[in-house]
Parts: structure tokens; C-alpha cells; sequence
């Protein structure tokens, strides 16, 4: 009799985040399993807002554990944490878990003596992609392990200098409110100039100019944009708003490189229509977003609002930025204007185009109760994780061939929808449920789904009928995507069906269909 090799055999498929076995306690009380060390950096990496309180767990408690299970694994795994913290700051758009990521693996490897894996010098240049990264990292390195910068640290930033730096960059990020200018780093990294750049060593040593002798450096007269926002500079401040107001004003601050920032600073004045109108056609995607209720304010035209609004909606522009789509909530949540209401709908869409068509009958569940709401993204973020939960819920069951979108706290109840409808619409019937019953909301909804989906903090009540996830028969997945990073899950993870997942990118949705197609989903820089 043949009980394995049968026409139904299929390979079980695995996910990388796993449980050890241990049993803990959450931060609620209720019963959670601890993960293993990798699990727990690569949760505690995508979901952390690096210094910033959460409800469960101090900005620096989270902060501490982050950069120890980093040192640890830099040291036990240096290949799979280089890998973790190129892809934090790629793929995964997040800039200071990589760079404090890359300063906390440089340092225990050379205090362990280490030599084997990825070289220290390349780890540092993989997460510098901005041009005041170099900066950051130096300022955090000098702040945690003092002014003695490793030979290792000086060379990975110095590769970085020498592809970041250029005119722009000088005059957006080299201001006086910055601990480290660009000639500070300069002379700091001894960073030469890029051989393929000619260009490159005036445009250094005008930096150092900028730096330890501003009243009399002069920009290299090959920049054009240095030049052009020098003479800009030069006029006499009752003459710069005619700049403004001026056919080809707004060309002219563009080829100076002046953002919208340094304009408000230029002008002397306030940021009026014509001001406005200057200098959108050169900002950027998410500059524009971020000032709606600024261009409504100042009363920008509608032609003009019709060209911002194309901008921002605009599917290559919405990709080029790169931004989860809490951004565009947040923006919707607070622009004045109806007329902007379209465009972000429009650039939620798109920013959400990696979330998977799921087939079959899909369960989704959105935590909604109190501590959801009292946790927002960061402390520099109005959105709280209920919403972001809710934003993502809604947009996986409106891409499902046929979903049941619940929302639970104490109780639980459906949320009603048709395909095709407003996410953003949909979100206003959400509510604020109270306390938390993962286990209950399970129970009460699964109906023989194909999969369960849960957006939450994973902090649910204890429940004498167990954890969440053993309602679900174990032939059918449980996927958790978990807002908080706290060390214990609300379930066991990696096997069996069970698969916990930390943040809302759009790596961590692709992991779905590799998982049902019965293969093994690695991690996302090695897939």
C-alpha cells in the first residue's frame, strides 16, 4: 500500500520566519511563541521606526534588541545579514534600520576578529543611497562608539561619496543644520574623486570651500547649477519675488536646483500662489503630496492643481517614489480639497500593485482593537496602525477573486464592499472595536476559506480555546503580518501552515503565491 507517493502528495511548504518552540507571554499577557534569531530581526527590522516609542516597548528597548540580534548575526551569519540590510534599504525603502543595521555589524565583526562573509566596506556602501546618508551614519557611529571611525566605515562611505555627491546634492543637503557637512566627510573619509566624474574634484573642493571658508568660496564654473543658484543668492532680497513672478521664473529657480524649502528661506516672505507656482514643476512626487493643503491654502489654480494631480497619480512616478501606501491615507486624511481626492485614490492603487490576486476564498481579518490605534507608524507619522492594518486589508480583499473582510476587536463584525469600490471609502466603515480576540473573531468567521489573513499588533487576549491559528485546519495557511515587532507571536510560525510575516511591504505580500505554489519562500534578497 502506498501512503506517501500518492496522487496526492504535495510538498509542504515553509516560510522563513519560524518559531523555536519556546512558549512566552505577550506584552497583553496572552500566550505567544518565541521566534528564532533571524526571525526575529528580519520582523523587528521591517516594522521598527528606529527611536520611536511604540505602546509595547520603548524607542530605545527596541532600538537595544534590534542592534544586538544585528551584532549577534553579523558574527554567526554575516552573508544573510549583509543580505538583510541591503534589502532594508532598497527594496524595503527603510533608511535608518539599514544604516544603524550596517554600524552595529561593522563593529562586531571587528570586535570578534571576524574575516569570513561580506566585506564590512561593502555593507556600509550597500545602504548608503542618498546623498546625506554618509552623514547619518557617521553622526550615529560617533554618537554610540565615539570620534575613532574604522578604517572599514571611512572606505564603505567614501565608495558612497563618490557616486551620491554632485551640485544638487550639495545645495539640498550641505546646510549648516547638519553635524556633518560635506566637507566634514570629505576630509574625514579622504574620499577621492570618481575617475569617471572630471567634474568631481572642483565640485569637492568647493564643498570643503562651503565648509571652513563660506565667505569667500566660489562654485567651480563648469556647474551650472552651483553658478546658477549662486547668482540667485547674490540678489538683493526686494528683487527676488520678481524672479518669481517673472516669464520663465519658474525655469530659472530649477536650473538653480532650489527646492521649495530653500525658497520659503530665499524669499524672505511667505510662500504665496506665485511662490508656488514657481517651483512645483520641479518637486518631486512625494514633496507635492506632502503640501496639498499648502497649494489649497496659498490658492493655486486649478490648471496648476490639474498638473500636480497628474503628477502624483501617475503610475511610473507613484513606482519611482517608492512609498508605502500609508503615505497617500495620510495625505487623503488631511488635504482640504476635494479636488485631490481622485489623484491620491489613483496613487494608492498603484502603490499597491505587488499586492497578490489571491484565487479562491480568502479570509481577511484587520485588527481594530484599542491598541492599534494608540500605536501610530512612528512619531513623526499621524497614522495610526489601525488604519495602515485597514488600508491594507481592504486592498487584499478587493484584489481577491472572492473575499470576507472582517474587522475584530472584543467583537468582530463584516465589512461590506463590491469590487471595484474606493479603498479609501471603504475604510470609513471601520471602527474602534476595544480589546483584542484574535481567537474569537477566527472562530466566529472562518468558514472552510481557502486562507486566513490577519493584519494586526499581535497582542490578542487568551482565549481557552487556544491561539488564533488553531481554529483553521492545518492543511489551509494562516498568514500574520505583524505591525509591532514584539518578540511573541500570537502563533507558532514557519511550518504547518503557519506563516507570520513583520510589516506591510510588498516584499512580504509576494511571499503568498511562492508559498501556494508549494514552494519554499526564502528570504526576499535571496528570492
Amino acid at each position: 500500500m502506498s501512503r506517501f507517493n500518492s496522487k496526492a502528495a504535495r510538498a509542504q511548504p515553509t516560510s522563513r520566519v519560524t518559531s523555536t518552540g519556546r512558549v512566552l507571554r505577550t506584552y497583553e499577557g496572552g500566550r505567544g511563541r518565541e521566534r528564532d534569531a533571524r526571525s526575529e530581526l528580519f520582523l523587528l527590522a521591517v516594522a521598527n521606526f528606529v527611536s520611536q516609542q511604540t505602546f509595547y516597548e520603548s524607542g530605545a528597548d527596541r532600538d537595544d534588541r534590534f542592534a544586538k540580534l544585528v551584532r549577534r548575526l553579523a558574527v554567526e551569519d554575516p552573508a544573510w545579514t549583509a543580505g538583510l540590510l541591503g534589502w532594508l534599504r532598497g527594496e524595503g525603502n527603510l533608511r535608518t534600520a539599514s544604516l544603524v543595521g550596517a554600524a552595529e555589524y561593522v563593529k562586531a565583526r571587528l570586535d570578534a576578529g571576524a574575516t569570513d562573509g561580506p566585506a564590512n566596506r561593502q555593507v556600509v556602501a550597500s545602504v548608503l543611497r542618498r546623498p546625506d546618508e554618509p552623514g547619518e551614519l557617521l553622526a550615529y557611529w560617533t554618537a554610540t562608539y565615539g570620534r575613532s571611525v574604522p578604517k572599514p566605515v571611512k572606505r564603505g562611505i567614501a565608495d558612497a561619496v563618490r557616486r551620491l555627491y554632485h551640485g544638487k546634492s550639495l545645495l539640498k543637503y550641505d546646510t549648516a543644520s547638519k553635524g556633518y557637512r560635506f566637507g566634514d566627510i570629505l576630509n574625514l573619509v579622504h574620499a577621492a574623486p570618481d575617475p569617471d566624474k572630471p567634474w568631481q574634484g572642483e565640485l569637492f573642493q568647493y564643498a570643503l570651500d562651503r565648509r571652513h571658508h563660506p565667505d569667500t568660496a566660489v562654485p567651480p564654473a563648469s556647474n551650472r547649477v552651483l553658478t546658477a543658484h549662486r547668482e540667485l543668492m547674490a540678489l538683493p532680497v526686494d528683487e527676488r519675488r520678481a524672479v518669481v513672478t517673472a516669464s520663465g521664473g519658474a525655469e530659472r529657480l530649477a536650473a538653480a536646483g532650489m527646492t521649495w524649502e530653500a525658497l520659503a528661506g530665499w524669499l524672505q516672505g511667505p510662500m504665496d500662489k506665485a511662490a508656488w507656482e514657481a517651483v512645483i514643476p520641479s518637486m518631486g512626487t512625494m514633496a507635492l503630496v506632502r503640501n496639498l493643503r499648502n497649494f489649497d491654502q496659498a490658492g493655486v489654480s486649478d490648471e496648476v492643481a490639474a498638473r500636480v494631480a497628474a503628477k502624483i497619480s501617475d503610475p511610473a512616478e507613484v513606482a519611482r517614489s517608492r512609498q508605502f501606501p500609508f503615505r497617500y491615507l495620510a495625505a487623503y486624511q488631511h488635504a482640504p480639497s476635494l479636488r485631490w481626492s481622485y489623484p491620491l485614490e489613483q496613487a494608492l492603487g498603484h502603490s499597491l500593485a505587488n499586492v497578490p490576486a489571491l484565487p479562491g476564498r480568502t479570509l481577511v481579518l484587520v485588527d481594530r482593537s484599542g491598541s492599534m490605534f494608540y500605536s501610530r507608524l512612528s512619531d513623526r507619522s499621524e497614522l495610526n496602525r489601525a488604519d495602515a492594518a485597514a488600508i491594507f486589508g481592504t486592498a487584499l480583499a478587493l484584489r481577491a477573486a472572492d473575499a470576507d473582510l472582517v474587522e475584530f476587536g472584543t467583537g468582530s463584525n463584516k465589512i461590506k464592499y463590491r469590487r471595484g469600490q474606493s479603498v479609501l471609502k471603504i475604510l470609513g466603515r471601520f471602527g474602534d472595536l476595544g480589546g483584542t480576540d484574535t481567537t474569537e473573531a477566527v472562530r466566529r468567521h472562518y468558514k472552510k476559506h481557502d486562507r486566513v489573513l490577519i493584519v494586526t499588533d499581535e497582542q490578542y487576549a487568551f482565549s481557552h480555546h487556544g491561539d488564533p491559528t488553531e481554529q483553521v485546519p492545518a492543511n489551509v495557511p494562516v498568514y500574520t503580518w505583524n505591525l509591532a515587532g514584539h518578540r511573541a507571536g500570537h502563533g507558532p510560525s514557519g511550518k504547518a501552515n503557519r506563516h507570520t510575516f513583520g510589516g506591510l511591504s510588498d516584499a512580504a505580500f509576494r511571499m503568498v503565491p511562492l508559498l501556494e505554489a508549494a514552494r519554499d519562500a526564502d528570504w526576499p534578497w535571496a528570492a
